[in-house]
């Protein structure tokens, strides 16, 4: 025997609103997810490409000099003073993250005081010929530090500032080999790059190298990048520039949080996805004599 379903009351129209809110809202909690928060803080694993630093929306920047062109206002909110620092002091909630709130007053102050310090301890240096020859091909040496891992990002471009800078290609610099990478302990790094299939070319001028900081002990990391260039085949001066992209808040555990019930025990860094914890920096733009 066969028992009729039970009829549902709600007419046909409101039970199909209600499904799609059901459904808007768990695509939703899946967003903002701890696993979410990971992506970007964790580098770009899934990304093996040339990038350009305005894509970097989630990171401050370290002063208003790499914001030429913004409004003095806009420029401002983007500072990791602002953009960053000010919600960790003020204990202030944060999308997509844990927050900053469940910190107490104490804790708060030396969280901002142990990413100052990384700050402090975070550079990237360029060494390049002062002239090549044209068609002429060189490498180039990027050198970073600090970042609070577990990796960072590196890359070469045209310029020092943050939304007007491309990638070193369009100042007429070619890669024509995959990029070196090496950790601070000297040993090279090749799983990041092994990612992008060899027949469609390696020679990016982009890449993620692994590093690891500890804020509260005072210990850095960092990491060296040789990249191999051919010289562009007109003479001239060309700019050629470095760009370092980091994290701060995986650099000590008053930064993130660990869910217990995760069994890959990720850190959903407190700022979470938008809040500004990462940093987007430039080394000198070096104007290179093409002979």
């Amino acid at each position: 025997m066969r028992l009729a379903r039970p009829l549902d009351p709600t007419p046909r129209r409101a039970r199909a609103h209600r499904r799609v809110v059901q459904i808007s809202a768990a695509v939703l909690a899946l967003a903002l997810a701890p696993a979410a928060a990971v992506a970007y803080p964790g580098g770009t694993p899934d990304y093996q490409t040339d990038v350009a630093p305005f894509c970097a929306g989630c990171h401050a920047s370290r002063s208003e000099g790499a914001l030429a062109g913004a409004p003095p206002e806009r420029a401002a909110k983007e500072t990791a003073a602002n953009k960053h620092l000010a919600l960790v002091r003020t204990g202030a909630k944060v999308q997509g993250g844990p927050g900053y709130d469940g910190l107490s007053e104490a804790d708060r102050a030396l969280l901002a005081k142990q990413i100052e310090a990384l700050d402090a301890a975070s550079t990237v240096k360029l060494e390049v010929p002062a002239r090549v020859k044209a068609g002429e091909t060189f490498t180039v040496k990027v050198t970073v530090t600090g970042g609070s891992g577990p990796v960072v990002g590196v890359g070469l471009t045209d310029t020092d500032q943050r939304w007007w800078a491309r990638p070193a290609a369009s100042a007429g610099w070619e890669v024509t080999a995959p990029p070196q990478i090496a950790g601070a302990d000297g040993k090279p790094q090749t799983e990041w790059l092994a990612k992008r299939p060899e027949q469609a070319g390696r020679n990016v001028s982009w890449v993620n190298a692994a590093t690891a900081s500890d804020a509260a002990a005072g210990k850095w990391g960092g990491a060296t990048v040789t990249w191999t260039l051919r010289a562009p085949a007109t003479p001239g001066r060309r700019p050629l520039a470095a760009v370092y992209l980091y994290g701060t808040e995986k650099a000590t555990p008053l930064g993130y949080v660990v869910d217990p019930k995760d069994p890959l025990q990720r850190k959903s860094i407190r700022g979470g996805f938008t809040g500004g914890s990462g940093r987007v920096l430039f080394s000198n733009v070096a104007q290179v004599d093409v002979q």
